[in-house]
């Protein structure tokens, strides 16, 4: 489980005054912080609102939001693709997943996704992508279906990085 944080009362004074001024991308990434999304699909959403990779962190600093459960995980697992990035078969699944899931849950919002996905020519690139799509599932569904399809992902392409 990843850490849950949460608006401190100086995060919720900021959302009703904006007396910070703080970037639209902290202040986006502010919003989004409700002490239910954890740290993973805050850190999923930073490319699709144009947040530096460190928003979590500059808000925390400002004390603006807080650690509220949840724990650290000691370390990021490897890439999916590492060592495997031009593997053909393993471009193919990933890139038919990822078309299909455009198509299901974004369906006409996903066309410049779909546009992306199509200029990737290996694994490695696709996997790249996978915070956009995180990004773009969460923000036309939910962020727990972009959690979840995020864990579908993986467990996809698990077998096929162990054999």
């Amino acid at each position: 489980m990843a850490l849950l944080h949460a608006k401190t009362a100086a995060g919720r004074q900021e959302i009703d005054d904006r007396a910070r001024r703080l970037p639209a991308a902290l202040r986006s990434i502010l919003l989004m912080v409700d002490g239910q999304r954890d740290d993973d699909v805050l850190r999923a959403l930073l490319p699709g609102l144009r947040a530096p990779p460190d928003a979590l962190e500059q808000l925390a600093a400002q004390g603006l939001i807080e650690k509220v459960g949840g724990t650290a995980a000691p370390t990021r697992p490897p890439a999916l693709t590492e060592g495997r990035g031009q593997d053909p078969e393993l471009y193919r699944i990933l890139h038919d997943w990822m078309s299909a899931s455009v198509r299901r849950h974004l369906g006409l919002k996903g066309y410049f996704m779909q546009l992306k996905i199509e200029r990737c020519t290996d694994a490695a690139a696709l996997e790249q992508l996978l915070p956009d799509m995180v990004a773009a599932i969460g923000k036309a569904r939910s962020s727990a279906l972009a959690s979840r399809w995020l864990d579908e992902t993986r467990q996809q392409l698990e077998p096929v990085a162990i054999s």
